[in-house]
């Protein structure tokens, strides 16, 4: 991780979507990914030298892979190319992005990237482990060993798009994708970039983990960017996306008053997403059948949307990136873990007032 020497930026700068990417075993389409059912996959859904090219990827995990390829989505779909950075600071590209055809993107210091996943290495780690049991540690790939460390899983991505403000890594219960949102939107409204890459990745789990049937695969990649500087160039936004996470005590919200914590938690991280009262939203919320999430769902009520939870951090985010592409008023995403894991996400269109 790098520190920018750059001007921070200024402080409740507002980001909007910029791009969407979206790859999963049914659609990469956001909107038909959303509603699609999710039918039993099998292998060789995902060609890595048609997504991403021939050389250089096949010994990657398939949880980078995925997120490869969604980030390469969603950076096309902003209209700007990765390479047309120059080096210039923040001012000077504002000042110069007037015309949709002289716009550039943030340089490689002010590119930040977050990533959240649950179970991205855990195939990984498990085929590592009958190895070493089987062989011994000396049979452990050189080129997939690097991978015992989560952190590793989104390194490729730094790398390959030059994102050298800062590389976050979320691992939390069901929430890591929408904390990736949440942490990298506070590092770029603290000044440590000013345009982010964030989302989530995850790869199914091995048949003999718990979960193992509700096991999801694929990858959302967002691109959030300054709205002024979308407007400058008269990019397209798809909206806001502002994240609030918490963690509320499973025992609590089994509890006889669970419903009205969990209420009054939500609404306390709606307010203090909005510059004024809290719009009128539709709800959408991934749930499990666990006290967490079932106080939650007695929490929002019978006009919130219930979605089954999968076994990790994708679902959510592809509830945000459906809503965003057909975003027409406020949508509220809700997700909670059994373990109390609880995140709000927020999503306005471009005109609505945000809090920064």
């Amino acid at each position: 991780m790098t520190t920018a020497s750059h001007v921070p930026a200024p402080a409740g700068q507002d980001l909007i979507v910029s791009g969407i990417g979206v790859v999963t075993p049914w659609s990469d389409t956001p909107a038909t990914a959303v509603r699609a059912a999710r039918p039993a996959v099998s292998g060789g859904w995902f060609d890595h030298r048609e997504r991403l090219g021939r050389r250089g990827y096949k010994y990657l995990p398939s949880a980078t892979q995925y997120f490869l390829a969604a980030t390469k989505q969603a950076i096309a779909d902003t209209g700007l190319p990765l390479d047309g950075a120059d080096g210039a600071d923040d001012a000077d590209r504002a000042a110069g992005a007037g015309a949709a055809g002289g716009a550039r993107l943030a340089a490689e210091e002010r590119r930040g990237a977050a990533v959240g996943t649950n179970s991205a290495a855990a195939a990984l780690h498990d085929e590592m482990d009958r190895t070493v049991l089987a062989e011994g540690a000396d049979a452990l790939s050189p080129a997939t060993a690097p991978y015992f460390s989560i952190n590793l899983f989104g390194s490729r991505l730094a790398t390959e798009h030059a994102l050298k403000g800062f590389n976050l890594t979320l691992t939390s219960p069901r929430t890591a994708g929408l904390e990736a949102l949440e942490s990298g939107a506070r590092s770029v409204r603290l000044g440590r970039a000013s345009w982010l890459l964030a989302g989530a990745t995850e790869e199914a789990l091995p048949g003999t983990q718990a979960g193992a049937d509700l096991s999801e695969r694929g990858a959302v990649a967002l691109v959030l960017e300054p709205t002024e500087r979308v407007r400058a160039r008269e990019g397209r936004g798809y909206g806001h996306c502002r994240v609030r996470s918490f963690f509320l005590p499973p025992r609590t919200a089994a509890g006889p008053r669970g419903a009205d914590r969990v209420r009054e938690r939500i609404g306390a991280a709606l307010a203090s997403m909005c510059a004024g009262p809290v719009p009128e939203h539709r709800v959408i919320a991934v749930v499990d059948e666990s006290p967490v999430a079932t106080a939650v769902a007695t929490a929002l009520g019978p006009a919130a949307s219930l979605v089954r939870a999968g076994a990790g951090s994708l679902e959510p985010l592809l509830q945000v990136a459906g809503a965003l592409a057909g975003l027409t008023g406020p949508v509220a995403v809700v997700t909670a873990a059994r373990e109390g894991n609880l995140a709000v996400a927020l999503l306005t269109p471009p005109e609505c007032p945000r809090r920064g």
